[in-house]
């Protein structure tokens, strides 16, 4: 184990880090823009180009802020969802979030060919998506927090989220059959996940939601640190399993919940982080991994959105591509070096 200097400098690396992927992020793209301007702009100043101010603030900074709370609220997630479970599997949407909300588009978009009825009419605009994504994963939630008392173990609870998540991916594949190419292909635009569709409004929103589960999973410290040592040392430290167990899920379906609502179900990054943090701190304490793991989500999803952009070229990757592509490299290299999951 580390001592507390250690993990200081850690810390000062990981925003150093995080600062300067920010930037990067913000000055790359179609348009090139000089790190100078991009600093000026973001302090109120007027760059030497009037569109660049434009570029910045209205399309880039934006999506630099949705992807620092997408990538540390689905690795904070995943922490959870790997603490819970005791599964180094373990990801942000082994519930069954991401099928609900991949329910609830298939509905909205893929709805009309086997219904037969026009949603057009109930649209609310750019926030439809961001609606039925979020009206789908809370609807599972609450199938989920509905078992959560009555079972006695944390496996049933994660056997019956999966089952939950197979039953909406199988009502989203009939769906699909009876839809049109266009539909079809609208829909899997959407699965692919974006960070560049959330509007300031949409942020706020979604920093209100991280917000709330951040804090529900640091009062969970405590039990999550115990259950690290199993559900009966848990017990034996005075821990309420049934009541840590709600508090864990609410909060992680607050996380991963708002964030695939507004940019779509991202993969790998739940997964592999908390891994790949555990690694680097050498640490199994939640009071360092909780803030230790959204700060590597957040540097992690900036590089992915850097790489995914495909600098100086009118091309834009999904980005559930490209955190996979560079991340699982990374994650089996330092799996098999050290082979050690705190698990």
């Amino acid at each position: 184990m580390k001592n507390q200097k250690t993990y200081r400098f850690y810390f000062l690396v990981l925003i150093l880090i995080l600062i300067i992927t920010f930037i990067i992020s913000i000055s790359l793209g179609t348009v090139s823009i000089p790190v100078r301007e991009v600093i000026i702009s973001l302090f109120g100043g007027e760059p030497l180009k009037s569109s660049w101010k434009y570029i910045i603030l209205d399309y880039r900074l934006p999506k630099a802020i949705t992807a620092i709370l997408a990538g540390g609220g689905l690795a904070v997630s995943g922490l959870l969802m790997q603490t819970l479970f005791r599964n180094p599997l373990a990801g942000p949407f082994v519930l069954g979030l991401s099928s609900g909300a991949s329910l609830g588009v298939a509905l909205l978009i893929l709805g009309t060919g086997i219904f037969g009825i026009s949603f057009g009419g109930f649209l609310l605009g750019s926030w439809s998506l961001v609606i039925a994504s979020a009206f789908g994963s809370f609807l599972v939630l609450l199938a989920v927090l509905s078992v959560t008392f009555k079972v006695k173990d944390t496996m049933t609870i994660l056997i019956i989220g999966l089952m939950f998540g197979s039953v909406t991916a199988a009502v989203v594949s009939v769906l699909s059959y009876f839809s049109n190419a266009e539909q079809l292909q609208q829909f899997v635009f959407w699965s692919f996940g974006t960070l560049g569709n959330v509007s300031w409004n949409g942020i706020l929103i979604l920093f209100f939601c991280i917000t709330i589960g951040l804090w529900i999973s640091i009062l969970t410290t405590k039990s999550l640190n115990a259950l690290l040592l199993g559900e009966n040392y848990a017990k034996s430290m005075g821990v309420n399993l049934k009541l840590a167990t709600f508090w864990i899920i609410v909060a992680t379906s607050l996380l991963a919940g708002s964030i695939t609502a507004f940019a779509g179900p991202i993969a790998f990054v739940g997964l592999a982080v908390p891994h790949l943090t555990r690694q680097y701190f050498n640490s199994s304490n939640h009071m360092v991994l909780l803030p230790a793991v959204f700060l590597s989500g957040a540097v992690l999803m900036l590089i992915c959105d850097t790489v995914a952009q495909l600098p100086f070229i009118e091309l834009t990757l999904p980005i559930n591509a490209i955190t996979s592509l560079l991340g699982a490299p990374v994650v089996i290299w330092l799996l098999v070096r050290k082979r050690k999951l705190f698990f």
